[in-house]
C-alpha cells in the first residue's frame, strides 16, 4: 500500500523557505524503511488539508457538496412542509457547514463568502425568498447564525468546555486563565480571562491557543463565568 505525505511549510521547519515551485519538485521523501510520496492535499477525518493550510480546497469541496444537495432538494421542497424543509436542510447541508468548522476560524473573506453563499441559497430555497430580497432577515427568522458567527460560536464553545473541565486534556491545556498563570495579583485576575500567547505568523493567529483565548476575552464579562452556560 503506497504511503503519502503532505508537506506544510508552516509546520515543517526544514521546508519553511521552500517556494511553491520548489515544493512541486519534491516527489518522494524517505521515511524510516519506506518512501512517502508527496501530495498537495490530503483528507483527514473528512477535512481536506492543503500544503499551505489555506483550506481553500476544503472550502471548494464543501461548496460543491452543498450545491449538489441543493439541486437534489429543489424538486422536493414543493411537497414539503416548512418544518420538514428545515429539517432536510439541516440534515444534508447545515451539518456539512458545521462539521469541523472551528478549523475555518480566521479564514479570509473570499473563502467565507463562498460558504455564506451556500447558506444563503439554502435559506432562500426552503423559505421561497427571491434574490431581490435581503437575506439577513431570513436568516434571523430561521435562527441561523451567519457562517463567520458560526465559526466564532464553535470556538467559544470549545473554550468554555475547556475551562469548565468538560473538554479533553489536549484542549484544556491550551486554555490557561490569567489568574492561574501569574504569581502577582493583577486586576485582570478578577475576571476569568485567558492568557493570549504571542504569535509570529497568521498560522499562529489561527491556532486554538491564540484564537480561542483572544475570542474568549472579547466576549462580554457577564458570560465569562464557565458555570453560567
Amino acid at each position: 500500500m503506497p504511503s503519502f505525505i503532505l508537506i506544510c511549510p508552516a509546520v515543517w521547519p526544514q521546508y519553511t523557505n521552500v517556494t511553491d515551485r520548489k515544493l512541486r519538485c519534491i516527489n518522494d521523501i524517505p521515511l524510516l524503511s519506506t518512501t512517502a510520496q508527496v501530495v498537495e492535499s490530503a483528507r483527514d477525518l473528512g477535512v481536506i488539508l492543503d500544503s499551505r493550510l489555506t483550506l481553500s480546497v476544503h472550502v471548494s469541496a464543501l461548496c460543491g457538496a452543498g450545491y449538489y444537495q441543493l439541486r437534489q432538494l429543489r424538486p422536493l421542497v414543493q411537497s414539503m412542509t416548512a418544518e420538514d424543509a428545515r429539517t432536510a436542510a439541516a440534515a444534508f447541508i447545515s451539518c456539512r457547514l458545521d462539521y469541523c468548522n472551528s478549523l475555518l476560524y480566521g479564514l479570509p473573506d473570499t473563502l467565507v463568502r463562498k460558504l455564506q453563499s451556500v447558506q444563503n441559497a439554502t435559506a432562500r430555497l426552503i423559505t421561497g425568498t427571491r434574490h431581490r430580497f435581503h437575506i439577513t432577515p431570513v436568516l434571523r427568522d430561521l435562527h441561523w447564525l451567519p457562517i463567520r458567527e458560526r465559526f466564532k460560536f464553535k470556538v467559544a464553545f470549545v473554550v468554555h468546555q475547556s475551562l469548565s473541565g468538560q473538554a479533553p486534556l489536549y484542549l484544556a491545556d491550551d486554555c490557561c486563565l490569567v489568574s492561574d498563570s501569574t504569581q502577582r495579583l493583577l486586576r485582570s485576575a478578577d475576571v476569568p480571562t485567558c492568557v493570549v500567547p504571542r504569535t509570529l505568523s497568521s498560522y499562529g493567529d489561527r491556532t486554538f491557543t491564540a484564537a480561542g483565548s483572544r475570542l474568549w476575552n472579547s466576549l462580554p464579562v457577564q458570560i465569562h463565568n464557565p458555570d453560567i452556560i
